[in-house]
């Protein structure tokens, strides 16, 4: 049998296969000449330019010289009528060719739609990692979040005091959860207020975590005496918030103190 693959090969036309005209009726043995055959046939059988063929000047050498060829790029599916309505030998045999053509190229198309639907799956599953990484990191943040969130309340209220304040408020204030008598003796037991008395020692007055004020009392009858008040400054108010379990790396504590 002959290399119909030499004798009618199959070419690439503006993307589509195409077939040469001329190739085809040399190899149907059309005792017709190439012009009024191909002619005849496209009126015939009602084919479409620039859908079933396209219509080419060859510039190359012209055995008879004159003007270039006139060449026709038939499709697949017009090569394979032009075979069968032949009605010889050599018909039959190119129009198997063709839909053996036609066949391989459906094998083709069934491999890339394969492939496109592999990498459509790995694309999902690489974006399935993503969204989950993304979702985890959104997790872990709204964690640290969650765990830092006291100490910004801290932060906040202690900035909101623009005044000072007394031991019993700054307990309030921090949620220390106990009042000012326990505040004052953890307070002592930390050595920042005397052992004996409810009063910070001068060095903590000194860095202006704490203030004293004092107010004369009068009485008609008896004699007046002074009252010694504590004011806790917001400096003291994330001071006190360190001693008992605050963070020092906390933002806004760290530049308040």
């Amino acid at each position: 049998m002959e290399n119909l693959n030499s004798l009618l090969p199959i070419s690439e036309n503006n993307g589509k296969k195409a077939v040469n005209a001329r190739a085809l009726h040399a190899f149907l043995g059309s005792k017709r000449d190439f012009s009024n055959w191909i002619k005849d046939r496209i009126d015939k059988y009602d084919f479409i330019e620039n859908q079933d063929y396209v219509v080419f000047n060859n510039f190359g050498e012209n055995p008879k010289g004159g003007r270039p060829q006139i060449e026709y790029a038939l499709s697949i599916g017009m090569a394979k009528e032009l075979s069968m309505v032949e009605g010889n030998e050599k018909g039959k045999q190119a129009r198997k060719y063709f839909i053996a053509c036609e066949e391989s190229r459906k094998e083709l198309s069934r491999k890339e739609i394969l492939m496109i639907a592999l990498k459509a799956e790995e694309e999902k599953e690489q974006l399935a990692l993503e969204n989950k990484a993304l979702q985890e990191d959104n997790e872990r943040k709204h964690a640290k979040i969650a765990k830092l969130q006291p100490k910004a309340d801290f932060a906040d209220k202690a900035f909101d005091t623009s005044d000072k304040v007394d031991i019993g408020m700054a307990a309030k204030i921090l949620k220390l959860g106990f009042g000012r008598n326990t505040l004052f003796k953890r307070l002592k037991e930390l050595g920042v207020f005397f052992s004996n008395r409810n009063e910070p020692k001068q060095r903590f007055i000194d860095a202006g975590y704490f203030e004293m004020t004092e107010k004369f009392i009068e009485r008609s009858n008896h004699p007046g005496f002074v009252v010694t008040k504590v004011l806790v400054t917001q400096k003291g108010l994330a001071y006190i918030n360190h001693l008992l379990g605050g963070d020092p790396g906390d933002g806004k504590i760290t530049r308040i103190v």
